[in-house]
């Protein structure tokens, strides 16, 4: 990376984001251009009509071709025609500005996938500002657009954070950071040789909190490792501050030590500015279209006499979030969050802010319906939307994505854990159901079970999609996978397809889904893994063309994984392919407007394998029933359509004619082992 200008204070504040948010504020004023869209209220099916089908690259892990960047390569005019012959229309690039810390006139790497921003340039590991802007204009040649992020709840230690430190002017207020009185570091552990902070214990966050410094200890610790990070606060070692004062700081960070969390509610207003031009200069500067939220939810902490602070559901959140989607929107753009806390907070968190939110609420259950043949849980989640007032429209129901397989379950861990609910003839409390669910999804999908996946921190797992799909197979070695293996593999994948493409809003796949790729050996990423984060082994290399068959590498250095499908321009001349038959489905889709459909029924069923949506189809185009099969045995069962105008019933997929819908409502619906159906009821049709 190319070093900054310089290490005084004017050259920092140069760096900064916000100095440079503020500059491009006043580009802004006394014009005409931000009163011309409408901007208060979410606008999902909007955005979802601009683009229903997602890529979601990871920078990190594109193998380049021969002296390209990673941006240059997602640019590339033969990727493009492949993507948009399958039918993507937005590319969710993953974040790329610069990212990571500066330390003594130096920058660092990144410590969280670049989710550490430190600056509105481009990071030079994967290519210039140009090459991002070209995507977006190549993606605009294929009817598409760029989805990029904006990182709401924390940078990294980049100069805004060295000036805060400094406690230069308005600074320390864009993050949640206490100077500590000299008179109280004997109560704060000494930082170790090497590095510039150090996690306190919850005996420290305790007294601090006693002294009326800090909040205290926050609702649950993200990342929690023990020895590693037992609280959500550090403390820096002595800071020599502009005026000649040294000081020491305690800090806030929800995620990583090197992700100091922004204060919303400072009088400064400073982090507001900031996040703000950091979007606009996205969809201004770079050419993006809509903006990804990320870690959105936690904008807002507040101290409580008793117990833990209030750090979730908080409303600064969603006020914070109101403002930061409205000002998107009047730009031109849309955004989406991705959010993973109770059901109540998504639906609150979309009224007014971001138009569009990632599926947490049903992606570990439709895993879980995968692990155990069993759709009960799948149809409790798909239900809890709407029963909370959420438009299944509004949801991104994605594959796999750079994060672990999460089995948090916030849902019923916080708000409902008291809740009763009723599961497998049995009623349950909230907090036993998620503890239930919990555990066996880990034991179906990790340990001597499936030892390629590995447990992340004690909440989730580290796997991909098709290594998903071995586990449920009860697939142990994946070195023992063969041709037959693979054709069993690729159709479950399929039918995780299905699940997330037909019914309403945005499907999402990424790079590794798109190649079949499997986890790394934990051995080859082990230097990646000293923090606890074993979400590497999810992330190996990929080469989506085909055009640099010899690299064993990314750019980045992530080892390549092994890829049971291979390159999509390959796959896309092999009408059995993966790529092949997704491009088929997608075409059912687009064709009859399954992602503009609504979401009218989640039917009982009898057999456990068996889940049944059905949509009202766009522009009078009839009924849209997606049927699927989760387990390992054949079903046959009469599902019931209450309400459902009788006709001709089609079979999208394959266009053929399956009989009527009888005035009775009564389906016939024969599936194979892990099958899905996709039927069109015609019910508007003449009668004789």
């Amino acid at each position: 990376m190319a070093e900054p200008a310089g290490q005084t204070t004017e050259d920092l504040v140069a760096l900064s984001m916000l100095h440079q948010a503020r500059q491009f504020a006043e580009r802004y004023g006394g014009q005409g251009r931000l009163w011309q869209r409408p901007y208060a209220e979410t606008r999902p099916r909007v955005a979802s009509a601009v683009a229903p089908v997602w890529f979601t690259a990871y920078p990190a892990s594109v193998i380049t071709r021969p002296g390209e960047s990673v941006l240059k390569t997602l640019g590339d005019a033969q990727l493009w025609s492949a993507l948009s012959s399958i039918g993507v229309r937005g590319i969710h690039t993953g974040p790329t500005k610069r990212s990571g810390g500066l330390k003594d006139g130096t920058y660092t790497p990144t410590i969280d996938g670049n989710f550490d921003r430190i600056g509105f340039d481009i990071d030079p590991a994967f290519g210039t500002t140009e090459e991002f802007v070209a995507i977006s204009r190549m993606a605009a040649a294929h009817n598409a657009v760029v989805i990029d992020d904006v990182i709401p709840a924390h940078t990294g230690k980049g100069p805004d954070f060295r000036l805060a430190e400094m406690n230069h002017s308005s600074y320390p207020g864009l993050y949640h950071m206490v100077e500590i009185p000299e008179e109280e570091w004997e109560h704060l552990p000494a930082v170790p040789e090497g590095r510039d902070a150090v996690n306190l214990p919850p005996a420290t966050v305790d007294y601090l909190k006693d002294r009326g410094l800090i909040v205290g200890q926050l609702q649950r610790v993200i990342f929690f490792e023990p020895g590693v990070k037992e609280t959500d606060w550090s403390a820096t070692g002595p800071v020599a501050g502009i005026d000649g004062k040294v000081r020491r700081w305690v800090y806030l960070h929800y995620f990583k030590e090197g992700q100091p969390s922004l204060n919303w509610l400072d009088p400064s207003f400073a982090a507001q500015q900031m996040i703000v031009g950091d979007a606009l200069h996205s969809i201004d500067q770079m050419g993006a279209r809509g903006l990804r939220l990320d870690a959105n939810g936690f904008l807002g902490v507040e101290r409580r006499i008793d117990g833990p602070a209030w750090s979730e559901s908080h409303p600064l959140s969603v006020t914070g979030n109101a403002l930061l989607a409205g000002m998107i929107r009047k730009a031109g753009g849309f955004s989406f969050q991705e959010l993973n806390l109770t059901v109540d907070d998504i639906a609150a968190m979309s009224k007014g802010g971001a138009d569009l939110s990632y599926d947490f609420i049903t992606r570990p259950a439709y895993h879980h319906a995968l692990l155990t043949g069993d759709t009960e849980f799948l149809r409790l989640m798909l239900r809890t939307v709407h029963d909370f007032g959420i438009d299944p429209a509004s949801l991104i129901h994605a594959l796999q994505n750079h994060d672990e397989l999460t089995t948090e379950l916030v849902h019923f861990w916080t708000l409902h854990a008291d809740d009763i609910y009723t599961f497998g003839g049995q009623t349950w409390q909230g907090r036993t159901l998620r503890m239930h669910l919990r555990d066996v999804i880990r034991e179906r999908l990790s340990g001597t079970s499936a030892p390629y996946n590995l447990p992340f921190v004690t909440n989730g797992i580290a796997c991909t999609t098709a290594s998903v799909i071995t586990a449920a197979l009860g697939i142990a070695d994946l070195d023992a996978i063969d041709e037959t293996a693979i054709d069993l593999i690729r159709k479950i994948h399929l039918l995780l397809v299905m699940y997330n493409a037909f019914q309403p809003g945005i499907f999402a796949l990424s790079g590794w889904d798109l190649v079949g790729a499997l986890p790394l050996e934990a051995e080859a990423v082990a230097h990646l893994m000293g923090d606890g984060d074993t979400r590497w082994i999810e992330r190996g290399a990929y080469d989506l063309t085909g055009q640099n068959p010899a690299e064993a590498r990314s750019a980045e250095g992530m080892p390549k994984a092994r890829a049971l499908y291979g390159p999509i321009p390959a796959q896309l001349e092999r009408p059995d392919s993966f790529a092949s038959q997704l491009k088929r489905l997608l075409a059912v889709r687009e064709a009859y407007g399954i992602a503009a459909s609504r979401q009218v029924a989640i039917p009982d069923v009898a057999a456990r394998g068996l889940l049944v949506m059905v949509h009202e189809l766009p522009d009078g185009r009839g009924t849209q029933v997606t049927a699927l099969n989760f387990g390992a045995e054949p079903i046959e069962e009469t599902v019931m359509l209450s309400g459902t105008r009788p006709g001709p019933v089609v079979d999208m997929i394959a266009e053929t004619i399956e009989g009527d819908l009888q005035e009775d409502g009564a389906l016939r619906i024969t599936l194979d082992p892990y099958e899905g159906l996709s039927l069109r009821i015609v019910g508007a049709l003449p009668t004789l």
